[in-house]
């Protein structure tokens, strides 16, 4: 009787398990809209379903994610996953012309896997994140870059989920910049996803007032630490534990800063020379 206990007790174990995986699907609608950023003329970008930062894929570990991706843009493109190690599936990984051909506009491809992150892998639409933000054509950057062999110029912003801040404000404007703000409960805890979405920048990120215990990164958890800023460097991820304990009737600054080295002042080659 004992014996038969156990295996039912197996079994349901099993079927529990089993019963939280599911197959997730997404649709990612690639065209260009035109959005207005740091005082300037609405310009077009390239983004998914119409929105930025893209959209957001929540799922169970376990579950199968399928990404269709329709392409509407005028360009090549790919997407890539950050987090997945993509054994025998090198081919969905997306850097262009070296795991996967690109999605041609018109066209559109199913990725099967699915990560912590993704974003464009081809050409300077690495940049389409939106981590930085110039006010150039991001095409144009990279034309620039590889006549000079020189690191594209310095974003005009950097921005958190799409948003460049109260710090750029527009002169003899009404008009209040686009600040992402994050109400908390004092004395709760809360899980930041830290992404760094910059192409080619480093960058630290802080919260006035308050300290974080870094338990992940990569989607692998950590031995935990303590600090009161975090460094993130491009492509990468690190999960936080932040406790809401600062004074309250008060606001506490955001802020992600970029660490940059020095680079040439003297260009050959500037904007509108070629």
């Amino acid at each position: 009787m004992a014996r038969c206990c156990w295996l039912l007790l197996l079994a349901l174990a099993l079927v529990a398990c089993c019963g939280h995986a599911a197959t997730v699907e997404h649709t990612f609608d690639v065209g260009n809209f035109s959005i207005s950023q740091l005082c300037q003329p609405a310009t077009v970008i390239t983004a998914v379903n119409g929105q930025l930062p893209g959209s957001t894929i929540r799922v169970h570990e376990g579950d199968t994610v399928v990404v269709h991706v329709i392409n509407n843009s005028p360009y090549n493109i790919t997407v890539h996953w950050h987090g997945l190690f993509q054994r025998g599936t090198q081919w969905a990984d997306g850097p262009e012309m070296v795991t996967q051909c690109p999605i041609r506009p018109g066209s559109r491809y199913t990725y099967r896997e699915g990560t912590l992150w993704w974003h464009a892998h081809s050409s300077m639409l690495r940049a389409t994140v939106y981590g930085e933000w110039w006010n150039q054509n991001v095409f144009d950057l990279d034309r620039e870059a590889f006549l000079t062999g020189i690191l594209v110029d310095r974003a005009d912003a950097y921005t958190i989920n799409g948003m460049p801040g109260d710090m750029h404000k527009c002169p003899g404007s009404n008009r209040k910049p686009r600040t992402f703000k994050l109400k908390v409960q004092s004395k709760s805890t809360y899980l930041l996803r830290i992404i760094n979405a910059a192409v080619n920048t480093p960058m630290f990120f802080k919260i006035a007032g308050h300290n974080f215990t870094v338990v992940g990164a990569d989607a692998s958890y950590t031995t935990p630490y303590e600090t009161d800023v975090v460094v993130v460097a491009p492509g990468q991820t690190v999960d936080a534990l932040m406790v809401a304990d600062a004074a309250l009737s008060r606001r506490y600054y955001m802020v992600a800063s970029p660490y940059n080295s020095a680079r040439p002042s003297n260009q050959p080659f500037r904007k509108g020379a070629f």
